[in-house]
């Protein structure tokens, strides 16, 4: 039998489904990293539900069936998923990963999604990342760094983007199809910022490498960048 498949909440039913008591994903046994990510990727939006359905090069069904059916289907379906759903899901990627800790202990987002992405279902990079002139790298999601600066007290993800970009001297090597950013924001015990406001469209147009741009100053092709 095909897979059943829910589409991501959009708009009115997405705040009928999402919002109030007993909502989201549960946590439980410091999921919250895990909890997260997922329902930032699949709650609302469809660009990575190939995760849920492609048959990859390395892909374990199993684990793509626990992600489809125990955690993305229920959020669309009910807008809620169970903490047993999400440790089945963990339990399998202690099995698979090199890491006996992924069940009960706090990680990093990032190293969950490239154990889920690569290792387990085998999926392309979705980024490519070139920093002064270097090899380009590839990547599954992208973690900002910057230091702490006085004049941003509540910022929007664009700024954090741009700023971060021009601190590591970052350019994207192309478009990327999916975006997957990581705040300066997490973790039990260091918060950068008290508030991130989400930016609702990203523009990524001074981060592209080689990437035509007008001129400030005539509005003509410009030559030359100013960082």
């Amino acid at each position: 039998e095909d897979p059943e498949s829910f589409p991501p909440l959009r708009n009115e039913a997405a705040v009928r489904v999402l919002q109030g008591r007993m909502k989201g994903i549960q946590g439980h046994c410091n999921s919250c990293y895990m909890d997260a990510a997922l329902f930032s990727l699949f709650s609302c939006t469809s660009v990575l539900d190939s995760m849920l359905f492609m048959p990859f090069p390395l892909c374990d069904r199993n684990v793509q069936g626990i992600l489809r059916d125990e955690i993305v289907n229920p959020l669309r379906r009910t807008g809620f998923v169970r903490a047993s759903s999400v440790m089945h899901l963990r339990e399998q990627l202690t099995d698979k990963g090199q890491c006996s800790s992924f069940t009960n202990a706090e990680k990093d987002p990032e190293e969950f999604l490239n154990l889920i992405m690569q290792q387990i279902l085998g999926i392309e990079p979705l980024l490519k990342l070139q920093s002064g002139g270097q090899k380009e790298q590839e990547c599954y999601c992208y973690q900002i760094f910057m230091d702490k600066q006085e004049d941003l007290v509540v910022p929007d993800v664009q700024q954090l983007v741009e700023r971060s970009f021009l601190s590591s001297d970052l350019k994207l090597v192309e478009i990327p199809s999916c975006f997957i950013i990581q705040m300066p924001r997490f973790g039990k015990e260091y918060k950068m910022f008290s508030k991130i406001i989400p930016s609702l469209e990203l523009d990524i147009t001074d981060l592209l490498l080689d990437s035509p741009r007008e001129c400030c100053l005539c509005g003509d092709v410009a030559t030359l960048e100013c960082s």
